[in-house]
């Protein structure tokens, strides 16, 4: 994929700064709106040719849709790994079994990777280690059987990453491409 225009980068910038203005100050004040337009136009011009290749293609409806969707299912899987790991903490005999797991991803772009990394991170009970390439290195609070008892290198990986790194991946490879 071809990189996009300066212009296509600078007001795809322009856009998200000031939208990301707009809920941090929750508010339609005019006087606000036209400081927050500006701090977005200023910082934009500064940073519009690192923080973005795409541009303004990054708004096609079909990633923003996903976007969209990936925030509550994120935020569920955030809930249920909590809850997981509050029984594993507050049952008596503590079941964990933890482990580093090695995962593979079918991400490309390097956002996407850094996106799959930190929500691995944020969900309680997974943490990305190291990422070389596409494997990622995470360390498991429990590690299931099916991944332990994993026949060779390539099952093992192929099991951690169904549980881990798949469901995710399903709305990141839309988003990032």
């Amino acid at each position: 994929m071809e990189e996009a225009s300066r212009a296509s980068k600078f007001v795809y910038m322009v856009i998200v700064l000031f939208v990301i203005w707009l809920f941090l100050t929750a508010s339609l004040d005019p006087q606000e709106l036209l400081i927050g337009f500006v701090f977005s136009v200023i910082v934009a011009a500064l940073t519009h040719d690192v923080a973005t290749k795409a541009g303004l293609r990054n708004l096609h409806p079909k990633r923003v849709a996903y976007a969209i969707a990936y925030i509550p299912y994120f935020l569920w899987a955030m809930i249920m790994a909590n809850l997981d790991v509050a029984y594993r903490v507050l049952h008596p005999k503590r079941p964990i079994r933890p482990g580093i797991v090695k995962c593979r991803t079918v991400l490309n772009s390097d956002t996407g990777k850094l996106s799959l990394a930190n929500s691995i991170t944020l969900t309680p009970g997974t943490i990305t280690l190291d990422v070389d390439g596409d494997e990622y290195f995470i360390h498991w609070i429990w590690v299931p059987d099916e991944v332990l008892n994993a026949k060779d290198d390539s099952e093992h990986v192929e099991r951690a990453s169904e549980n881990i790194t798949k469901p995710f991946e399903k709305f990141l490879k839309v988003i990032f491409g």
